[in-house]
């Protein structure tokens, strides 16, 4: 009896095929695939809401099943929709065996179609505009309040709605850096979105009285000038998180960018509950963003006072990492002071908050340049990116110190093209990557990348000190030493000076070399002077074992620095390859291990 009921599976398949489901099925599933050709196609156009076309896909889905219930149910007759058993029991159906083929061709061939024209038109339509469409610059926000102490507070807003977007996978976010050269209001924004390799434009403006706080803003496709939203918040001080949340989720709506729940979390986050900590927060920042000594000092103070009126604040931990990290850059530290400190900061960052790219970054930095330990920086890098694609200054930091110190230049080239992509008028990132094809020994297109970061900027001392070393390499000395000077009436970075006296050295003229290695040792006493400039000066005077003294000395003291990390690439250490000590200390320094 048993027996009887089982289903036979190859009268099962034969009764699928009388009643044309297999036909059904191959007939929906290609018409489908076509509506939602059509729909990806056609909705961004009308400007629908990615969830338009999610909603297509899904009732495209539940649909399936209900059309194969429907097709073993019923059959479509000359006289219309009839139970199988009915039609079955009727006249002979006319002979249109291979119409349903027909259709499905048709349907297919369409498909196909709609799908080759999007993929292929719409990178031709994109070159001849700016950018792509997922890409957005936040404009420095205006700062409306009566008091203009509060351009702080306007900055802050800017960076803060620019960090939330940055997270973003999906959209291509252009760094603070290069968007604070439009602080005055820019005639042609698409000359500027042209300049920054975007699509689109958010510009703002920020008043705040008392705790009342009024953020007006715009989203333009710099491409049409299209108005694609604007919006006006009025809103208490303490909701400012809140509306910086709204402005990055419509950014993200309106530009087809797609969201992870860990990125929607993300963008929603308060870092902080404390309206006043927040304040001080953005004020670090403020100070931090200019690049000084004393405005790093500055920023520590402020950072500081954030974490005193929020002690679980992350990011102000991120940003005293940072402040501290800056220092020794400008004179303001001595690394043995101010690495410990930053790492102690980016530790209690991240262990308030795992999520952090800028902390992360920062640890990488310090675990890098200060303890050496290429797998744990490697990993801290790594993360950073995970967390934060958009983060322009890991991409800077991983390519010109981590891979460039193991002779990766094209992959590190590639990276600091990455962050130029996200940074594009930054002249640090600009000049580092000049940094990458010296070390790389390319030096003509080094010279050709530091002298367009100049045409960027005349003044920025440091591309002219790069320069002179770029020039130096390939054998031009004078026009070496003219670079060196005039960085040098730029800026008293002591780096200078002794690249000066080892130039002067190499040129023969000592007395000139030895006046400017006594001059350094002087100052040494009061700030920071790198080992590896007095290595250098050793060294062109004919002293191997002095220089090589030297730079055992800034490893043993942990001179931190990309140049202590550059041991085994560094074109100026060229003449100690093969001496025992020299390789030995290489060695401690980048193990070779380590690839």
């Amino acid at each position: 009896m048993a027996e009887n009921q089982c289903v036979n599976p190859k009268a099962f398949f034969g009764e699928l095929k009388r009643r044309n489901v297999y036909k059904v099925a191959i007939a929906y599933a290609v018409v489908g695939w076509l509506l939602i050709q059509i729909a990806t196609q056609v909705f961004p156009f009308f400007e629908i809401p990615n969830w338009g076309i999610r909603l297509v896909v899904l009732i495209i889905a539940l649909g399936f099943p209900i059309a194969l219930i429907i097709a073993w149910a019923f059959e479509l007759t000359p006289e219309g929709l009839k139970r199988t058993e009915e039609a079955e029991r009727g006249a002979i159906k006319p002979s249109r065996k291979k119409a349903w083929i027909y259709v499905v061709a048709v349907a297919g061939a369409i498909s196909i179609a709609v799908f080759f024209i999007g993929r292929y038109t719409a990178p031709k339509q994109a070159a001849g505009i700016v950018g792509s469409e997922k890409s957005i610059a936040v404009l420095p926000f205006e700062n409306l309040s009566e008091d203009k102490a509060n351009e702080y507070f306007a900055e802050g807003i800017q960076e803060e709605i620019l960090t939330r977007l940055s997270k973003i996978a999906d959209l291509k976010v252009i760094s603070r850096t290069s968007t604070q050269r439009y602080k005055t209001a820019p005639g042609n924004l698409r000359e500027v979105a042209q300049q920054l390799g975007v699509a689109n434009i958010l510009e703002g403006g920020v008043q705040k009285a008392a705790d009342q706080v009024r953020v007006n803003v715009q989203l333009i496709n710099a491409n049409t000038d299209a108005h694609l939203w604007a919006e006006t918040y009025d809103r208490n001080l303490t909701d400012i998180f809140q509306v910086e949340s709204e402005i990055a989720k419509t950014i993200a709506d309106k530009l087809q960018a797609k969201l992870t729940g860990s990125e929607e979390r993300a963008i929603s986050s308060r870092p902080t509950e404390n309206p006043v900590a927040h304040q001080l927060y953005l004020k670090g920042r403020y100070f931090w963003n200019k690049r000084t000594g004393d405005d790093a000092k500055k920023a520590v103070e402020y950072f500081n006072q954030a974490i005193a009126a929020d002690p679980k604040y992350a990011l102000a931990y991120a940003g005293l990492a940072d402040a501290y990290i800056i220092q020794p850059a400008f004179g303001a530290g001595f690394p043995r002071e101010c690495y410990p400190k930053a790492m102690s900061a980016a530790k209690t960052a991240l262990e308030l908050d795992e999520t952090l790219a800028e902390a992360h970054t920062s640890r990488a930095g310090v675990l890098l340049n200060y303890e050496f330990d290429f797998p744990q920086s490697l990993a801290e890098f790594q993360r950073a990116i995970q967390l934060n694609p958009n983060y322009a200054t890991a991409h800077h930091w991983y390519g010109i110190g981590f891979l460039v110190s193991l002779g990766r230049f094209d992959e590190a080239i590639a990276e600091l093209n990455w962050a130029l992509e996200l940074d594009p008028l930054s002249l640090i990132i600009n000049a580092d990557l000049g940094s990458t094809y010296l070390i790389a020994r390319r030096y003509d297109e080094a010279i050709e990348q530091f002298r367009r970061t100049i045409e960027m900027d005349p003044g920025f001392y440091y591309t002219h000190f790069h320069l002179g070393e770029a020039l130096e390499c390939k054998g031009n000395l004078n026009a070496a030493v003219a670079e060196y000077e005039k960085a040098r009436q730029l800026n008293d970075d002591p780096r200078v000076l002794g690249r000066l006296g080892h130039a002067y050295a190499v040129a023969g003229r000592t007395d000139e070399a030895l006046k400017i290695f006594n001059q350094l040792r002087e100052e040494s006493k009061n700030r920071y002077v790198r080992d590896y400039d007095f290595a250098l000066i050793e060294l062109a005077l004919g002293n191997q074992d002095q220089a090589i003294r030297w730079l055992e000395e800034g490893y043993e003291q942990h001179d931190g620095g990309p140049r202590t990390t550059f041991i085994k690439v560094d074109p100026f250490l060229d003449s100690l390859r093969g001496n025992p000590r020299f390789e030995a200390l290489a060695n401690k320094i980048v193990p070779a291990n380590v690839k």
